[in-house]
């Protein structure tokens, strides 16, 4: 990353959307991404003084979805933290030191504890509630009671139509029998025989029109806002059925059109994003699809995220906007990860292309070997210029490779991109790539291509079989209706194969549309269905996103067997995690970096010679030094070779004597050797560093029993 000291000063922009060149694959070291583990409710009143008041400050502005992971936090540091986020989500200009919305809701919040206490503080009274949400009244106007009519105030305001509230109302406040505190009139659930002295003895409780004209000539003003709050809307002399539907629109005004989700992404994420990321969530857009690829013979999960917004710094010798998007994706069965992984995507902008690249999308996409089954994704990006982290996550459901003919997909992109010979992107399969846009639009200028995989293929699918893809507008109508079929490569003998087909977007009317694609066989028989769904813009041209992508050489092809090997392995398929794992052996035999993984799987599977076997290149390389002498002793002492298994722990305990494992072996090895003292000392270390560790409590009581 570039210095920000001395002569070269940075300054920071930020930018709805910017552009970033494609790069080559680094493979990064696996990042722990594990979502935290629900935390027990935390009751208000246990929570010291300063948090109890924070509650009572928002009550009226926090939403159920914030006030629920607030109860969760467990530490005053991750509370500090939470309401750092809550006001600047809330902030009008983010970019100011001053946050307006804040300093204005504290003021209203004290004034009305000033203005309406009485026998409970101003902020839980309804004339303090109203005060706190709405603000002070362009108008109000006091009525005094008397024989006829009870104490009153009418508070006037202009409302927020895109809030739902009405343009002008008024809202009452009546001392009903001349006691207690003024509250807040319905004219729905009161009527007007609350504002009459005796309006529940001289008059039917449905009789309006008489109460109304009543107070008419008592208090015309109040008159003509006991049936609506909306001045002289009287619907016939009955209170307007609209009252409620407005009230609620008021009195949630304060939570209208706040997004909550930083709230859940705060309590998932705070062990995992550094606390100067916490409170900069940025919204995004995500696009997931899986795709048969043919050359790779696999399905990966392929996808993109959009932040809503990108953070550069400027770094002045080269003229540049740059920042860095770090990516960590974790995919999960149940509460079970089964794999993870991290990248660094760079992104430099020359400051001459800045406007250029302002009305233009920006999007980071990657890709994965996946294997079959049910699983959840989570995409967590942080761009380092901006400390600011967005989250994207997807149910996917893999369907089998093998078995009965399958369609994996759809991918629906903007347009075909130029591919590379040797290597695989993200969106492709075969020589076919896709631009994608996470929010899906077309205009009438981009061609709508669809590609889809169909895996399972018998010859005689493969002879005469197809794919049927209809196009259908949600409007329906033979005018929004659009099908198309394409037929299965007769001449390939491949298994898998991918299909693309395309339509011009002008030749759709303006709509959302579904696409159904269906497998058929030569009788027309359907074997599989899958969908997908796109919008066709009104507009002529819409700007797609740039994408940040990775190429990956399919001559490193190995590394994806290494990626599904593990996840076998984690989802307990053994058959076909050991497959995997040889041949990704097999695929670069001098690869060291993954052999602890498989050596450590053969041990697993109780195949200790086997272990020896494949972990023994690793003897020389430094960087695997430690690992080798673990799994080494490991697998020895699973042969009950004592000695040797001794002789390997110790010189791994002497590169890392931390590790909870190792010591364990070790322990039992010393046991194994008859020297209960040394077993003894090396299993109590062990147990400090995990005390969740069964197994070795079961063998310390042995021993202590045999002594």
């Amino acid at each position: 990353m570039f210095s920000q000291r001395g002569p070269d000063r940075s300054s920071r922009r930020r930018l709805r959307w910017g552009a970033v060149p494609a790069g080559t694959l680094i493979l990064a070291l696996l990042l722990p991404l594990v979502l935290a583990a629900q935390a027990p409710k935390v009751n208000p009143k246990e929570l010291a003084p300063q948090y109890q008041d924070w509650l009572k400050l928002v009550t009226y502005i926090i939403k159920d979805k914030e006030r629920d992971v607030f109860l969760h936090l467990q530490t005053d540091r991750d509370r500090d933290l939470f309401i750092e986020a809550f006001w600047r989500l809330r902030d009008p200009t983010p970019g100011t030191p001053e946050n307006e919305f804040k300093t204005e809701h504290i003021a209203r919040f004290q004034e009305a504890n000033r203005r309406y206490r009485s026998a409970r503080e101003g902020w839980m009274t309804d004339r303090g509630r109203i005060y706190i949400i709405l603000g002070k009244p362009i108008n109000s106007e006091y009525i005094a009671g008397d024989s006829d009519v009870y104490p009153a105030e009418i508070w006037s305001y202009y409302g927020d139509t895109n809030k739902g509230m009405p343009t002008h109302f008024e809202l009452v406040f009546c001392q009903y029998k001349n006691a207690g505190e003024f509250k807040l009139y319905d004219p729905v659930a009161d009527g007007p025989a609350r504002l009459l002295v005796k309006g529940m003895q001289d008059y039917s409780p449905s009789d309006y029109q008489s109460m109304y004209q009543e107070l008419f000539k008592k208090q015309p003003d109040l008159a003509l806002v006991c049936l609506s709050i909306i001045p002289g809307e009287t619907g016939g002399m009955s209170p307007s059925l609209q009252t409620p539907i407005y009230m609620a629109a008021i009195t949630e005004s304060p939570k209208h059109g706040l997004d909550e989700s930083y709230a859940t992404h705060f309590l998932n994420f705070k062990g995992i994003v550094s606390t100067e990321y916490l409170t900069n969530y940025m919204k995004s857009d995500g696009l997931v699809a899986l795709v048969a690829d043919p050359l790779a013979d696999m399905t990966f999960c392929d996808f993109a995220i959009a932040p809503e917004h990108l953070s550069l710094d400027y770094y002045e010798p080269k003229s540049q906007y740059f920042c860095a998007f770090q990516l960590d994706v974790s995919l999960r069965s149940g509460e079970k990860t089964i794999f993870q992984y991290g990248k660094e995507f760079p992104v430099t902008i020359p400051e001459g292309q800045l406007k250029d690249t302002e009305g233009m999308g920006f999007a980071v996409a990657d890709s994965f070997p996946v294997i079959e089954g049910s699983y959840h994704l989570t995409v967590l990006v942080r761009n380092t210029a901006g400390k600011e982290f967005s989250v994207f996550e997807k149910d996917i459901e893999v369907p089998p490779a093998s078995g009965r003919p399958r369609l994996v997909g759809p991918t629906i992109g903007f347009k075909r991109l130029e591919t590379q010979p040797g290597v695989r992107m993200p969106f492709q399969a075969e020589q076919t790539r896709l631009g994608t846009d996470p929010k899906n639009p077309f205009s009438a200028s981009d061609e709508i291509v669809y590609q889809i995989g169909v895996t399972g293929i018998t010859p005689e699918l493969a002879a005469a079989g197809r794919v049927r893809a209809v196009f259908q507008g949600t409007t329906g109508g033979e005018a929004r209706r659009r099908s198309f079929e394409i037929p299965l490569d007769g001449r390939s003998a491949r298994r898998v194969q991918s299909l693309t087909g395309s339509i011009a977007a002008s030749d759709l009317p303006a709509d959302y549309y579904e696409m159904t694609l269906t497998l058929l066989d030569a009788a027309g028989n359907a074997l599989d269905e899958a969908k997908g769904n796109f919008i066709v813009s009104p507009e002529k041209t819409l700007p797609h996103p740039v994408v940040a992508v990775k190429s990956f050489p399919l001559a490193n092809r190995f590394l994806f067997e290494y990626m599904r090997a593990r996840q076998y392995e984690e989802m307990g398929l053994m058959a076909q995690a050991a497959e995997a794992y040889e041949q990704a052996r097999a695929g670069n035999p001098t690869y060291l970096p993954r052999l602890p993984d498989y050596a450590n799987f053969l041990l697993k599977t109780q195949k200790p010679e086997e272990a020896l076997s494949v972990i023994e290149p690793a003897k020389d390389d430094k960087a695997l030094r430690f690992q080798y002498y673990l799994v080494r002793g490991r697998a020895l002492l699973a042969l009950k070779r004592y000695e040797e298994a001794a002789q390997s722990l110790v010189l791994g305990n002497a590169i890392y004597n931390s590790d909870a494992g190792l010591l364990a072996a070790l322990g039992e090895t010393y046991n194994g050797l008859g020297q209960r003292e040394k077993a003894l000392e090396a299993l109590r270390a062990s147990l400090r560093l995990n005390p969740d560790q069964p197994a070795v409590q079961k063998l310390i009581r042995e021993i202590e029993a045999r002594k």
